[in-house]
């Protein structure tokens, strides 16, 4: 049957009888199609074609990007499959179809396909095997040899779910900065509960009783009121947080997502074959091509400001913790000092009770300072690791973004005449909208580390804090009695390792933030309006003094 099929290539002496019978006995122990053997062997495609066309008695197809079937038709399909079985459906109307096949008369392939599309009248258009799988790819939006999740409609979704994500860590920072608002709540009240007992252990009943029962409910109803802010924080806190990155390699992989719902789960495809060669020729990608990087692209950037705001949610549970830290240190601190003041009496369960409340505060709010500090080391690791690899810059603009790159600038762009200029600016809009996520990306750095320049600030007055209950401690009772000397002196020294980690934290950050321009002086942005060219496009200015 295969001499039958490309006989008119040995009667026209494309090839002789020799070669071809070789070419038979290479595809069965290789496994290859004889079409692309003969392909190798450099006879003209277009004569392969005709052999097939004249055989079969149907027209022939080569792979072109016009060559599309409708959406809701490809949708029910797997495009493994179809790859496998080498057909695909270009259009369906009632009992009709019309399909490019590769093999039309095996029976197996008929039956296929009225099974699956449920018809009995089959037009055939004859494609080459290799034609046909990236004709397959095409209509699913994929580039060669990449898997269907690298289609652009399956990594919108992907950047669908890294955006709700992203929505519930930040209602998660919010619920945080409403507990440290609670916090000073509760801090203001203790202040003021204590002025009003010091006042009244000091003088007893007097004149000033009605200014301190004014101050003590005061206190009693800020302190509440603080805890009714603080505790659906701490609930908030108990929840796990995956920061868990994978590894971006600009379209050489597929971020693909699984288990979509509540808590939908997010894996890397293994390396596809081919896909960094054909990366690197970019300057010779049609524009479809090029949009299904960008999209890939787009989908990796927005995983990283994904991981980069989970970093900066633990960051500021860290926060939150430690303004705990600091008011259980507060009421400690005052435990300690009215115990030592006073004799003992009826005073004496309340000073214990406020020892003991102070440490169980500050254990908690410590609790949330290890996995912080582990949060804030690997954001900013995560950094330092993007600002050193590669950017979308490199790979799109690597003879201007990098000198001396050796590219072909000059090299030129697959434009046919079919082509429209729509199909060019879609893809210009693909890259911008690129670009503008990789700015995105710059600034959600630039927060990671300055929520880490705020967590070591948070640690300074922790630190601080508890550096200063030590000294005055040390300071109002002396140092007769060894072991308190000896716990002051602890206190003391936890506060100036504390103050010491924050100011590690804090001074690089404060030396990154210097370098941006985002944070000081004025600030223009443009607003997109994709309907015209970007020289057209409005500008906002924010001035430093508007903030």
């Amino acid at each position: 049957m295969q001499n039958n099929k490309f006989e008119r290539l040995i009667k026209r002496g494309i090839i002789s009888r020799k070669v071809f019978d070789e070419i038979i006995e290479e595809s069965k122990i290789s496994g290859k199609y004889i079409e692309e053997l003969l392909i190798e062997k450099s006879i003209p495609k277009h004569e392969i074609l005709f052999c097939l066309s004249e055989y079969y008695g149907y027209p022939f197809v080569e792979y072109d990007e016009s060559v599309m079937a409708s959406y809701f038709l490809t949708m029910r399909l797997d495009m493994e499959r179809l790859k496998k079985a080498l057909w695909f459906p270009l259009s369906l109307r009632q009992d009709k179809t019309e399909v490019i096949a590769y093999a039309p008369d095996d029976p197996s392939v008929v039956a296929d396909i009225k099974k699956t599309l449920g018809v009995e009248r089959i037009n055939f258009i004859i494609a080459l095997p290799h034609d046909l799988i990236r004709i397959i790819e095409h209509n699913f939006d994929v580039n060669l040899e990449f898997p269907a999740s690298a289609g652009r409609t399956p990594l919108a979704k992907g950047r669908t779910f890294l955006a709700e994500r992203r929505s519930m860590f930040a209602c998660y920072r919010t619920s945080f900065a409403k507990g440290r608002t609670g916090l000073a709540f509760l801090r203001t009240g203790i202040s003021f509960m204590t002025i009003a007992l010091v006042l009244l252990r000091v003088f007893g009943i007097g004149y000033l009783t009605i200014f301190e029962a004014a101050l003590l409910i005061a206190g009693i109803v800020m302190t509440f009121d603080g805890l009714k802010w603080y505790m659906p924080s701490r609930k908030t806190g108990k929840k796990h947080l995956d920061c868990s990155p994978t590894e971006p390699t600009w379209g050489t992989t597929v971020l693909e997502v699984s288990n979509p719902g509540n808590n939908p789960l997010f894996k890397r495809t293994d390396a596809v074959e081919g896909a960094e060669k054909l990366r690197d020729d970019w300057s010779n990608l049609s524009p479809v091509m090029r949009r299904r990087f960008l999209a890939s692209d787009r989908t990796d950037l927005a995983e990283e400001r994904t991981i980069l705001a989970c970093y900066r949610t633990i960051m500021a549970r860290a926060r939150t913790g430690l303004s705990f830290t600091r008011t259980g240190v507060a009421l400690t601190g005052l435990g300690i000092a009215f115990l030592r003041q006073f004799h003992a009496g009826p005073w004496t369960v309340f000073d214990a009770s406020l020892i003991l409340a102070g440490i169980l505060m500050a254990m908690e709010g410590f609790h949330w300072y290890i996995p912080g500090r582990g949060a804030g080391i690997k954001g900013f690791e995560s950094v330092r690791k993007t600002e050193n690899s590669k950017s979308i810059w490199d790979f799109v603009f690597p003879p201007f973004h990098k000198p001396g790159v050796d590219k072909d600038i000059n090299s030129c762009l697959p434009v046919q005449a079919s082509h429209s200029p729509g199909i060019w600016a879609t893809t210009g809009l693909a890259l911008e909208r690129t670009v503008l996520a990789d700015r995105r990306n710059v600034m959600a750095r630039l927060r990671t580390v300055m929520a880490r320049s705020r967590t070591g600030m948070a640690f300074i007055r922790t630190g601080m804090s508890i550096s200063a209950v030590g000294m005055g401690l040390m300071v109002y009772f002396g140092t007769a009695n060894i072991a308190w000397t000896l716990f002051n002196a602890v206190l003391i020294l936890a506060g100036i390792i504390l103050v010491a980690d924050g100011l590690y934290w804090h001074i690089p950050a404060e030396k990154t933030r210097r370098q941006f321009p985002y944070c000081f002086g004025d600030m223009e942005i443009s607003i997109p309006d994709y309907g015209k060219p970007a020289r057209f496009w409005s500008k906002v200015v924010f001035s430093h003094d508007n903030f």
